[in-house]
């Protein structure tokens, strides 16, 4: 799949805002020219007894503002679903249309006090293609519970999407060190934070008011072990040190970053073919070898599903 490699993002951060204003700043930061744009948590909320669904007047509104300006939009919405009421972030393709919708896994407290109360999806967090990488998306609370997090890399994403009511800060750090994705954030606190696949802090910003932060991520970078990669890595970089470098080496953690020199190198491809593996499916695979070898042992007790799913949600460890 041909992927672009620099992506433009574009988070609003604000709270109880008028749709009207809303509206017209992402008209004008589309105008600009931006791949994704995320607005926050459950932005149609100024009237909780009213959530919309995929046809209400805000989502088609943004459909029509991604459609105009051939963007990606991640609109957060308090839905109404066969009267079911859910927390849901619907991710809106270039062309306007619904690609992806994303249910909230853990819904806050205060969301079973409304009527009618949210409800519990029975769906796990995933990831869809884009023409820049594999998204996902998460919502606020989700941040507390490391399975949502071990599923949506389980599931491949490359960047994952928050729109929340506060910031979290560390607590989305932590996932990112873990599972090796960027986290781009969109709040009521009208912030933004931006986390690397390093799990390095990359933009903080932050306004008194509607809340605006540009930025420009590349992901064609790579992250990979030290492990059974070296030979790998000199080789590539050898034969290939006008396109590509290491951008980082981080010799407590054994990982290093991998970059283009140059636009259009396709630097994750390369890398692959070269045998690289990159440090999230390295991780993966030797959970789900190391646990069959468990299997084979002498003695060994053999979990029924249920308690192997059950051990994984409590431990925040990635299911084979």
């Amino acid at each position: 799949m041909n992927r672009r490699s620099r992506v433009r993002i574009v988070s609003l951060g604000f709270h109880d805002e008028a749709p009207a204003r809303i509206v017209k700043q992402v008209d004008r930061e589309g105008a600009r020219g931006v791949d994704l744009l995320v607005l926050p948590e459950t932005f149609n909320m100024l009237d909780r007894n009213r959530p919309e669904t995929l046809e209400g007047p805000l989502v088609t509104a943004m459909s029509e503002l991604a459609r105009r300006h051939r963007m990606y939009v991640v609109c957060p919405i308090d839905r109404l679903r066969d009267g079911v009421r859910l927390n849901s972030a619907v991710l809106l393709d270039r062309a306007g249309q619904v690609l992806d919708v994303y249910d909230k896994v853990y819904p806050y407290w205060s969301e079973f006090e409304v009527d009618p109360p949210i409800h519990v999806p029975a769906g796990r967090a995933h990831g869809v293609d884009t023409d820049f990488g594999r998204i996902g998306m998460a919502i606020c609370f989700d941040v507390n519970f490391p399975a949502v997090w071990a599923d949506l890399a389980a599931d491949g994403v490359d960047l994952v999407v928050w729109p929340s009511a506060y910031s979290a800060g560390r607590s989305l750090q932590a996932h990112a060190i873990n599972h090796n994705y960027h986290i781009v954030t969109a709040t009521y606190r009208r912030d933004c934070l931006v986390y690397d696949i390093t799990g390095e802090e990359i933009l903080y910003e932050r306004s008194e008011d509607f809340h605006v932060s540009r930025f420009e991520l590349d992901m064609d970078r790579g992250i990979y072990h030290e492990n059974f990669n070296l030979r790998q890595r000199d080789r590539l970089l050898r034969e290939h040190a006008a396109d590509i470098e290491m951008e980082q080496w981080l010799p407590r953690e054994q990982w290093f970053v991998l970059r283009a020199r140059r636009a259009g190198v396709g630097v994750r491809e390369l890398a692959r073919r070269y045998g690289l593996e990159e440090l999230r499916d390295y991780k993966l695979r030797s959970q789900r070898q190391i646990d069959a070898m468990r299997r084979r042992q002498p003695g060994h007790q053999i979990w029924d599903e249920a308690a192997v799913q059950a051990t994984s949600m409590s431990l925040g460890v990635m299911r084979a």
